[in-house]
């Protein structure tokens, strides 16, 4: 506070005080000497919370000095053996999902049941590339149609090929209104019953 002793022996005159002119250079000289209170709080507050921490750190060293090497070493190794498993079967799961998807999109309408078909295809024979791509799927597709063509359905070209072939052939009302004999007539005459009752 030198520099208030400094200020007041300025403003003093013969012994009297000039209590005006002191103020106004206390209030203009105090910001350059004070801490403003915020600033303070806030130095207060951080010095507070760095204290608080280093308890903690020195809580934690005295915790670290009583920790068994060894067994913090086993239990280091055992958490990364965990962490090894869990990845490899999160890797394993998602090929299988990957693969499961690639079938069933493979066989969709092509077969009458895509659970009984997607369970022929060897999954551990397909090879998943970096792209996403599955390869070897195609081919079993098609040896799978070759060996078991029954779990498949026909296209449209052998269902029109079969249309043109003779066999039983469709009789009664086709739904458009160009027949207009009723069932039993149209059954009748298939049958040769031409008969009036």
């Amino acid at each position: 506070m030198d520099w208030l002793t400094e200020l007041i022996k300025k403003h003093t005159k013969d012994g009297v005080l000039d209590q005006e002119e002191l103020i106004k250079e206390v209030n203009k000289e105090f910001p350059n000497h004070a801490v403003p209170k915020e600033q303070y709080n806030s130095v207060a507050e951080a010095k507070t919370k760095l204290e608080g921490d280093i308890k903690d750190r020195d809580k934690q060293l005295e915790n670290l000095k009583k920790v068994d090497a060894a067994g913090l070493q086993t239990e280091i190794e055992r958490l990364q053996g965990e962490n090894k498993t869990a990845k490899e079967k999160y890797e394993a799961d998602l090929k299988d999902i990957t693969l499961t998807n690639a079938i069933k999109l493979a066989l969709n309408g092509k077969v009458h049941d895509e659970d009984i078909a997607s369970q022929l295809i060897k999954k551990d024979e397909l090879i998943l590339s970096e792209e996403g791509k599955v390869v070897g799927l195609e081919d079993q597709v098609n040896s799978l149609k070759e060996s078991k063509a029954f779990l498949f359905k026909e296209d449209d070209t052998n269902n029109q090929q079969q249309k043109k072939q003779p066999g039983f052939q469709k009789v009664g009302n086709d739904g458009n209104g160009n027949n207009q004999s009723s069932m039993d007539d149209a059954i009748a005459a298939a049958f040769g019953n031409t008969e009036t009752k």
